[in-house]
């Protein structure tokens, strides 16, 4: 047994302690469509994962529609594209609260009261694209009320996809990536504030079909499948709006399987399996592999523990989640098919406590407030933790 001072929940001397941590992990799962018969299979589901009790539970079920392509947590509730609908759910209970048919909607993003989506769709009878009047829609956040739209004279003329805000300034890709052999790399500028198209940033003839956008508080990156015969990662430097692209790869890197960890592209090519690492710094023509050997669909990083979280699936039958610290895999849960969005709902823990004698506590029997049980109490770092199921806080 090891000893360690820890600090109780009691009646005297209390001091309040706050700690952001992970309440649950969001999934949306994409489900099953044929396209050869036109039926959905599997419909797409939402999932929550609970890292403390590393359990999973289906909490809805998107009947009716093709897809989901996009979930998104603000505040206290959650926002889902699917298939041609925006849908508003309260965080807490996975409620459905309000609901809005949006043709061709695909990726979402927040701004103070209003949501904003992007839009782009083919006909699956046909496989060829729809065409519509503006490809970005604002609806109002508490009802999810049609708010304001930009047409193809005064906005976007192609379909977008990711989205990002920056003091008050949206950025949006523009990819067309319905139309196949012409494919753009276009990110659209638009100011929030006044709801302008302020201007576009051309990623040159090797940043066409950008699918992924991050930001690492400086500038912008985007990966791009190009033709879907290659890849390639784009700088855009937001102060000037210049941009850079490097060309990583003769083989696209699928759709939505690159993230920004510790500020760097994790990114795989399709149906490879192995994960890269491109560091900005350098802007290499290549990444430096990272030893997973895993084909993965959606990446997606923890930013209180810095653990990835990468999905597989075979599209028609099944879904794992796989949680890495760096390449090491710490746990693995199952999902329904094709999950294709992970996010976390982070919450700030407050705890009132004071110090009492130290005790004795048995080595293995302490948990992170993330479920991950100490191996080691030497090691341990102060903090918030979980012994028998209750918080506390411990320090050496």
């Amino acid at each position: 047994m090891k000893k360690l001072f820890i600090v109780l929940a009691v009646l005297f001397s209390q001091f309040s302690f706050s700690q952001n941590y992970v309440h649950q992990v969001l999934v949306l799962n994409e489900g099953y469509f044929d396209f050869t018969t036109n039926q959905t299979v599997i419909s797409p589901t939402i999932g929550s994962y609970d890292p403390i009790n590393q359990t999973y539970t289906t909490v809805d079920t998107l009947t009716g529609a093709r897809f989901a392509s996009d979930m998104i947590i603000d505040g206290d509730y959650v926002y889902v594209a699917a298939d041609n609908m925006l849908y508003k759910y309260d965080k807490n209970t996975i409620t459905l609260i309000a609901s809005q048919n949006v043709q061709g909607i695909r990726n979402l993003t927040v701004w103070n009261d209003k949501i904003v989506v992007s839009r782009g769709d083919y006909d699956n009878t046909t496989f060829m694209p729809i065409f519509f009047n503006s490809y970005l829609q604002v609806f109002n956040t508490s009802d999810l009320s049609f708010y304001t739209e930009l047409d193809t004279i005064s906005g976007p003329k192609w379909s977008t996809q990711d989205m990002m805000v920056n003091n008050d300034i949206l950025y949006v890709t523009i990819n067309n990536a319905f139309e196949f052999g012409n494919e753009k790399g276009i990110i659209g500028v638009i100011d929030m504030s006044t709801m302008n198209y302020l201007n576009e940033i051309n990623l040159g003839p090797d940043g066409k079909n950008p699918d992924n956008l991050v930001f690492n508080g400086t500038n912008l990156y985007t990966v791009n499948n190009k033709d879907w015969t290659g890849a390639s990662i784009s700088e855009v430097d937001i102060s000037t709006g210049m941009a850079t692209t490097i060309n990583i790869s003769m083989v696209s890197t699928g759709c939505g399987t690159s993230c920004m960890k510790d500020n760097k592209i994790m990114y795989q090519i399709s149906q490879d399996t192995e994960l890269y690492e491109w560091d900005p710094q350098f802007m290499l023509s290549s990444g430096i592999p990272m030893g997973y050997s895993q084909n993965f669909y959606e990446l997606s990083v923890n930013e209180i523990d810095g653990y990835l979280y990468a999905s597989t699936t075979d599209f028609s039958s099944y879904g794992t989640v796989n949680i890495y610290d760096n390449n090491v895999l710490v746990s693995t849960f199952n999902t329904s098919v094709s999950p294709g969005k992970i996010v976390f709902d982070i919450r700030n823990m407050s705890v009132n406590i004071s110090e009492i004698s130290p005790q004795n506590i048995l080595e293995g029997s302490v948990y992170d407030i993330f479920g991950k049980k100490i191996n080691s109490l030497e090691s341990i770092s102060q903090g918030i933790y979980i012994i028998d199921g209750k918080k506390v806080y411990i320090t050496k």
